[in-house]
């Protein structure tokens, strides 16, 4: 069974020391990992801040940093961030397809995060 899967972001994680980490690794999640963010005194002074939380706890690697942190999940571009939750909902939730887009040429299609073939 496949447990962790890679991640292009669309934009990239910029570090504090100019570095840009796009590729990264997030795991399914744990009932463990959906619970815990909700006692976070963080996450009751803002509900929001559950999202950020739960990916802190998924996403297993970001370019050479790991443990991924709370801290580093605030610090993405706005649609990373929104990459990454629709990534979590479609590995947790979903049907495993998600449409994205090539930061090259622009081209969207679909991606199965499972890798499978259609069949």
């Amino acid at each position: 069974m496949q447990t962790e899967f890679g991640f292009t972001l669309p934009r990239g994680y910029l570090a504090p020391e100019g570095q840009v980490y796009r590729e990264g690794v997030m795991r399914l999640a744990t009932a463990r990992d959906e619970v815990e963010p909700l006692d976070d005194p963080r996450a009751n002074a803002n509900p929001a801040y559950v999202s950020i939380a739960l990916l802190s706890r998924v996403v297993t690697r970001l370019g050479p940093l790991s443990p991924v942190t709370a801290g580093i999940i605030q610090g993405l571009f706005a649609s990373d961030f929104a990459f990454l939750q629709e990534m979590y909902l479609q590995l947790n939730e979903g049907d495993h397809q998600l449409e994205t887009q090539c930061p090259s040429c622009g081209t969207r299609f679909a991606l199965d995060l499972l890798g499978h073939d259609g069949h």
